[in-house]
């Protein structure tokens, strides 16, 4: 025994056995030697001495492994809503996965960034957006005009995601610690963020990889959908309008993306919003206004022009059932060439919202077509203004102005005189 060595350790206990071959001459003297009896005996208990140290051997063999520690990660806890580290493809290896919904959802907004799309404005929009009832059943997808943008905008998308699940959670413990407490101060309302829809019942989301049934949702009493974005590189490779148009921003190139993506996942959505992350901020749900129309029917808000006589219509939000946004959109593309054709001289006077009006005022368009059924509203969106004194949270909808570059300041101090709110607004 070697000395310094721990006689209570057992671990480093084993049996050697060695087996040497017998002699070939003593072996051949053996069988001459021993009788018929003796050679039977010793070949039987060769035998049985090999079964045994074989079966010695695969015990000590499963002790062994049985006895080692377990390496195994432990999986991880999922949160309300925090990014996740690492991002995935959204659909089909496109697109990024900003963040995982809770289930599968049954509405879809489109929100494009156009190519001057100021940072703040962007933040601000996306606050707006995940605090409002929308995202409690409907998935959240950005376009962007091109791959610098991902980069550009993702840490935006990450640090209100992480601010909007602070501000889940600390309403969920508000409300379960502090039931006889009075209503807080907060424009927030987190009610439809809450079900109790258990997890068998909830339908895996569409984007990002597939996990393992009932377990792609640990906390299954939330609702909140998924965060992606794709950029027009993406849908539209071939650029499809760029032969007809001398300059093509996002705001017509959108049209070109919009059957891409929506034929991909048809039969996954029940309606549909296009809106401008620039020009609108969406704060309650505004697709009641089409949930008891057909899926062919599309709102469409006017406006009228600076002298009053005419009206225009905004291309910069329309809703509607899934099937008519996305046979509007074909529609669309094919009037911008045709627009484009016919004002050779003028192509850059083409725009996504004279497209739109020109087809709405052709009469014959439902009936020929008889796929989409366009309906222009008499509802205007209200045009905020950056010095008044109404609460924000009064509208459903805003729609940014030419004079409202305060706008930013206002809401964001109206948010920030919440106690609960300017808690997870580092920017408050």
């Amino acid at each position: 025994m070697r000395k310094g060595k721990d006689t209570n350790s057992s671990s480093g206990m084993g049996l050697l056995l060695v087996l040497f071959p017998q002699d070939k001459s003593t072996a051949n003297t053996d069988k001459t030697s021993l009788p018929t009896p003796s050679k039977s005996l010793l070949s039987k208990t060769q035998s049985t001495i090999s079964i045994c140290a074989l079966l010695f051997f695969t015990t000590l063999l499963l002790f062994t492994l049985s006895t080692l520690p377990n390496t195994a990660p432990t999986p991880r806890k999922h949160t309300c809503t925090s990014a996740p580290t690492q991002h995935h493809f959204a659909l089909q290896r496109m697109g990024t996965l900003h963040r995982r919904g809770t289930k599968s959802m049954t509405d879809l907004i489109i929100c494009h960034v156009p190519d001057d799309t100021p940072l703040e404005d962007f933040r601000l929009f996306l606050r707006l957006l995940l605090r409002s009832p929308l995202t409690a059943s409907s998935d959240v997808v950005f376009l962007f005009p091109q791959p610098s943008f991902t980069p550009k905008f993702t840490p935006i998308i990450q640090h209100e995601t992480q601010a909007f699940s602070s501000l889940l959670n600390l309403h969920a413990q508000l409300n379960s610690t502090l039931s006889h407490h009075p209503k807080s101060s907060s424009s927030f309302d987190p009610t439809r963020f809450f079900s109790k829809t258990t997890q068998q019942q909830q339908r895996e989301p569409l984007w990002g990889p597939k996990t393992r049934p009932n377990n792609f949702n640990s906390s299954h009493s939330l609702n909140y959908g998924s965060l992606l974005s794709f950029d027009a590189t993406e849908l539209d490779p071939e650029n499809s309008l760029s032969g007809f148009l001398d300059r093509l921003p996002l705001t017509l190139r959108r049209w070109a993306c919009y059957p891409m993506l929506l034929g991909r996942v048809r039969r996954n959505f029940k309606h549909v919003i296009l809106v401008d992350v620039k020009t609108v901020l969406i704060l309650k749900d505004p697709l009641a206004r089409v949930r008891n129309r057909t899926p062919d029917s599309v709102l469409l808000f006017t406006k009228p022009d600076k002298h009053g006589k005419r009206t225009h219509v905004l291309s910069s939000l329309l809703m509607g059932g899934a099937r008519g946004v996305r046979r509007l959109s074909a529609a669309v593309i094919l009037e911008i060439v045709r627009a484009a054709t016919q004002h050779k001289k003028k192509k850059n006077s083409v725009s996504d919202s004279s497209v739109l009006s020109q087809l709405v005022s052709v009469t014959q368009f439902v009936s020929k077509n008889n796929n989409v059924n366009l309906v222009a509203s008499s509802e205007s969106i209200p045009e905020a203004s950056g010095s008044s004194t109404t609460s924000f949270s009064d509208f459903g909808m805003l729609q940014r102005g030419v004079s409202n570059h305060d706008l930013n300041y206002v809401i964001k101090r109206q948010l920030c005189s919440s106690v609960v709110d300017s808690s997870v607004y580092s920017d408050c």
